[in-house]
């Protein structure tokens, strides 16, 4: 990682310890949010069959800290992963330890419902790396009811492996929805992210024989449904689709099982 990743990490574990003074107190200051949350999680992806007979992609699992911050003219939200935690990093693809770190900031705008949106996803493994910056516009929609939806759109800057430059644009959303059926407490969420107007030379090689995600847009995201038996535990499956995106052509997907922790 570079030393702007590894201050990133830092300041998630920096960020959990200070909430974590004073939970109740609702001052308002950088260092003490209106509202912040905080899980780990264990995570066990199992791709459909197709998906594996298609790419080289193999069921997996990982451990993830996530946090959530909240201020009055402010949002904060950061995971970290760590996949394949049992195994080495210098193992060969897909087979070894990977490291996954998305920070994603929004500052708003003046007295609307409008923020500045920046976010970035950082993927470190032993033969492959990327980093997607992504710095636009969001707009959160709040209802009484338990709905939020946050849509946004940025240009997209990457840096990886094998391309580095503008790469399009990103667009997409975030929403979750809290619920009860008999008293059991539920939530429905999803995010899901749209790249289009993607650079040539990262889909496409001179001669036109399509590489990587092998179009000019893409889509990719997850579809949520969660069960909040107590508050220290909820547990939870995930479907996990992607189209051109991931590296791979066409379309891929899979369930991801989950069971969090909350601090």
């Amino acid at each position: 990682m570079t030393y702007l990743n590894k201050l990133l990490v830092l300041s998630l574990f920096l960020f959990t310890s200070l909430c974590a003074e004073n939970k109740t107190d609702t001052n308002q200051s950088p260092l003490n949010p209106s509202f912040y949350s905080l899980n780990i999680s264990m995570n066990y992806i199992d791709w459909t069959k197709r998906t594996k007979e298609e790419t080289h992609k193999k069921d997996f699992s990982y451990v993830e800290l996530e946090g959530f911050a909240k201020w009055d003219r402010a949002e904060f939200y950061m995971f970290v992963d760590l996949e394949n935690p049992a195994d080495n990093y210098s193992d060969t693809s897909p087979d070894n330890k990977r490291y996954v770190l998305k920070p994603i900031l929004d500052i708003k705008l003046f007295d609307t419902n409008f923020y500045l949106h920046v976010q970035d996803y950082m993927f470190y493994s032993k033969n492959f790396y990327v980093n997607n910056l992504v710095i636009g516009l969001a707009y959160k929609l709040e209802t009484d009811f338990g709905l939020w939806v946050k849509p946004f759109i940025g240009s997209h800057i990457q840096k990886s492996t094998y391309y580095n430059g503008d790469n399009g644009y990103i667009g997409g959303w975030v929403f979750n929805y809290n619920f009860e059926v008999i008293d059991a407490k539920f939530s429905l969420s999803q995010w899901h992210e749209f790249e289009f107007n993607r650079s040539k030379n990262h889909y496409q090689l001179d001669d036109g024989t399509p590489i990587g995600d092998g179009k000019s847009s893409g889509v990719q995201g997850a579809l949520c449904v969660w069960w909040h038996p107590m508050d220290e535990i909820t547990t939870g499956i995930q479907y996990r689709y992607a189209n051109h995106k991931l590296g791979y052509k066409g379309y891929h997907a899979g369930y991801i099982y989950s069971i969090k922790y909350n601090f």
